[in-house]
């Protein structure tokens, strides 16, 4: 091997002896951190949604397709609905979901194992009814109150929507006897159907605007749709529901459909959580609410939405960041992976920062240590060697010979250049040893020899 080159390979080898514990201590430092942190979060997520053709579908298809740019997979959990996606939080068999406010009730722990990552959008009460049905029973085409569907066959959706004991609640404040009405709980697909061959007089949804059924019932001819007078009265009876008007031609300008306001109650829709989902996710969809939920609609205006105004359960504080706060500047130009990694470990590497650098200072005497000794280590032969040479009990020549052997193992000692006096020292105090041997071998050679015949 060149010196050269072997000269290197000792250098980066005492550097990484000398400050290879504190690198390794500083590596599972690291690994312990980002273990206990957990700062990346898992590639899949469950959102549960809600029934084939509905507005909760709809949403959950543009959050999986806005999470898929993140490498996030978001499975898509269909569902009866609202209660039915509270319940899948409870259970663990979604992550997050889709709840209408007012259509489920809470129970006493919800608000320790869920949370909300605020109100995305409005749900009107959509009550929807066959013309024809309105003139044979009142002689009119149009309805003025829950109290006219007595006796009518009106389907209000599947149990697990929610709207069932929405409904039983609003046709109690009507007044409307148990029994008084017949009720169906079809899902949304069969009950339309079933309206439109005119097996059911009314059906009820609880939906946004974007829900395909809604928009396809609102420009059916013979379809009406009930206009809640007192809807104010409604939001005041029941603090879950939001007084909305439906505004003439917001659905086709050119048709002019609906012909008219059309003044609706509606509950407020949430984005829930269960509490131990990864806070990296909860960013994510708080992040990406703002963009699917920030536009105007039929019911808002524009970054209306989302809010916490109406939640009925903590804000997550990720969610409360994406409402009130810009998106971070990191995550405007790296990766969500790297500036999320970043974000959360920053912390952790100034922690680790202020710990190291104090240790970091015992590295370059632990340096110098290791390439001195290389060269100290033989002073302790050569001082041997001298201490026999002044007690004269070593013949000269076996010391002569040992000073040679130390003096050929010094030849072979290689250390960076900065350290070269100190070799260079040791080969000048070997020869000033071998001098003095010398000298010492000279002068007993020169004394004469004692006569011992003579008397």
């Amino acid at each position: 091997m060149p010196q050269a080159f072997r000269n290197t390979f000792l250098t980066l080898r005492d550097l990484i002896v000398s400050a290879g514990p504190l690198a390794f201590l500083a590596v599972g430092l690291l690994v312990l951190a980002y273990w206990w942190l957990n700062p990346n979060p898992p590639k899949k997520v469950t959102l549960a949604t809600g029934p084939a053709q509905s507005a909760y579908e709809e949403f959950g298809k543009r959050y999986q397709k806005a999470l898929a740019v993140d490498g996030i997979e978001v499975v898509l959990r269909p569902s009866d609905g609202s209660s039915h996606n509270l319940q899948l939080l409870r259970d663990g068999e979604a992550d997050v979901a889709f709840v209408q406010g007012g259509t489920a009730e809470l129970l006493p722990d919800d608000a320790d194992n869920l949370i909300s990552l605020g109100s995305l959008f409005v749900e009107p009460v959509w009550l929807f009814y066959r013309t024809d049905a309105a003139e044979r029973a009142y002689n009119v085409s149009r309805l003025d109150g829950l109290r006219q569907l007595r006796g009518w066959r009106v389907n209000v959706g599947s149990e697990g929507s929610g709207v069932p004991k929405l409904m039983e609640r609003l046709l109690e404040a009507n007044k409307v006897e148990p029994g008084a009405v017949k009720m169906s709980r079809l899902e949304q697909t069969p009950a339309t159907v079933d309206f439109l061959a005119g097996k059911l007089d009314a059906l009820v949804f609880a939906s946004a605007p974007e829900s395909l059924m809604v928009q396809m019932l609102l420009q059916t001819p013979g379809v009406q749709l009930l206009d809640f007078a007192q809807h104010e009265a409604y939001a005041r009876r029941f603090p879950f529901l939001t007084p909305v008007t439906l505004p003439r031609g917001v659905v086709d300008l050119a048709a002019n459909v609906p012909t008219r306001d059309v003044r609706l109650v509606a509950s407020t829709t949430s984005l829930l959580a269960r509490d131990g989902t990864h806070p990296a996710l909860l960013t994510l969809f708080a992040q990406n609410a703002q963009k699917l939920h920030g536009g105007s609609g039929w019911f808002n205006r524009a970054r209306e939405f989302p809010n916490s105004r109406a939640s009925e359960l903590p804000i997550a504080k990720e969610g409360d960041r994406a409402m009130n706060e810009p998106v971070p500047v990191l995550q405007r130009y790296l990766p969500f992976w790297i500036a999320n990694l970043i974000e959360r470990m920053w912390l952790v590497l100034g922690i680790l920062l202020a710990v190291m650098l104090p240790l970091s200072r015992i590295v370059p005497p632990l340096y110098q240590f290791r390439v001195r000794s290389r060269v100290f280590r033989w002073y302790g032969r050569l001082r041997e060697v001298e201490n026999d040479l002044e007690a004269g009990k070593t013949d000269s020549a076996e010391l002569l010979k040992a000073l040679s052997a130390l003096e050929a193992q010094a030849e072979k000692v290689s250390v960076p250049l900065s350290y070269a006096d100190e070799l260079y020292a040791l080969r000048n105090h070997i020869h000033l040893v071998r001098k003095k041997l010398l000298r010492a071998s000279e002068g007993a050679e020169s004394r004469p020899t004692p006569d011992t015949n003579h008397p």
